[in-house]
This record gives structure tokens, sequence and C-alpha cells, in this order.
């Protein structure tokens, strides 16, 4: 059984949908271990403890430097005994430092087809805007490992979603998320945490049951 941290900055709905998954006995092969939220007042916190996972605050503002940071938290990730990392809607800076300690350990879920509406800038509602504005048909959502470019880490799962007419960045992410990210996240949790996902030459291998 891995251990998994969740790691949050906000209401916490991707964490949510791991936590139901592990409800319905979908997380094959992990446990929700820890969640660590880039900020006091997140409610995804109170998810957690509802949900009787143990939670960490660890704000960067509390460190004069970002070395500092990433010993702290590798520090907490340590203790924890963590093996898989999940990026939540976390909006603290992951260093090059924390993702060679836990490399293709650490995954992310992107609310675009990458590689279209990714890299730096393109986050939360961002990235509807910015496929609303282009006129897309289709979007979608990505998880992906994290590596040292920002949304560039070997991709794990996709899946595509309608762009209807009338919709508002809003009303697109609601979408999104539903059809796509709520589903991706625990299924791409459940493949790594099961030892089927491999990278080879910076591209994943799903591998069969």
């Amino acid at each position: 059984m891995l251990n998994i941290a969740v790691l949050v900055s906000g209401g916490g709905t991707n964490l949510q949908a791991l936590i139901d998954a592990r409800n319905r006995s979908e997380l094959s092969g992990g446990k929700l271990a820890l969640v660590v939220s880039g900020r006091a007042d997140a409610f995804a916190l109170q998810r957690a403890e509802k949900a009787g996972i143990p939670t960490e605050i660890l704000l960067r503002k509390s460190f004069a430097a970002q070395e500092d940071y990433d010993r702290s938290l590798l520090e907490i990730l340590s203790r924890y005994e963590i093996d898989l990392v999940v990026l939540a809607g976390f909006m603290t800076i992951i260093s090059e430092k924390v993702v060679r300690h836990y490399e293709n350990r650490i995954i992310n879920v992107h609310p675009a087809l990458i590689p279209s509406f990714c890299g730096e800038g393109f986050y939360g509602l961002k990235v509807h805007e910015a496929a609303l504005t282009k006129g897309v048909r289709v979007t979608g959502a990505t998880v992906h490992f994290v590596n040292e470019v920002c949304d560039g880490g070997p991709i794990i799962l996709q899946k595509a979603v309608e762009v209807l007419p009338g919709d508002t960045p809003e009303t697109l992410q609601r979408r999104v998320m539903e059809q796509a990210e709520w589903k991706l996240l625990p299924k791409a949790v459940s493949l790594f945490c099961e030892g089927r996902i491999e990278v080879a030459d910076g591209r994943t291998v799903i591998k069969e049951d």
C-alpha cells in the first residue's frame, strides 16, 4: 500500500474526488496519508479532516528562501513516508530540488488537453478563458508527471470534453472537472499505485492488468 500526499491551496474538489474514489474502494494500492495546504484557510483542509486524513499547513511566506521551504516540505513528506505526491490545485512553486527527489512520483491534473493552453500563466479560469477566446470545439483535462518544465512532464491520461455554445469560463470549468478531472485523477493514482505506469524516453506506458 503506497502512501499518497495531496497538496492543495483552495477548495479541494480534486481532493474530494480522490476521497470519494477511496470510499468506493476504487483507489487501488494507495492510501490517502496526508494533505498539505499552502493556505491556512483552504476549504480542502476541512475536507481532509472530515475524511480522517492528517493535515499539515506549509506557508511559503513563512520561509525567507525557497531552499528553506523545500527542506521543510521534503521533511514533512519523509515523515509521513510518502510514495506519491499529487498536486490538486496547489499554487505554490514546486522547485527542481523537490521534483528531482520525487522524479516520476509527482502528478498533476491540468484543465486542458496538453500541449494546448498550458505552461506559465495557464491555471484555473485562465485556461478556460483562453480556450473560449480561441474558439476551440473540444477541450478537456490531462494528468501528467511533474518535471522541471511547467506542464511539461510525461502525460499519463487525457480526456476530451465538448465546448458548448454559450459556455462561460465558469460553466466550462465545471464541465471539465465533472467529466474529466474527477475521473482521470483517481484512475491515474490507482494506476501508479498498482505499478502499472512506466516512463521511458519522456513518455508513459500503461501496462495491462
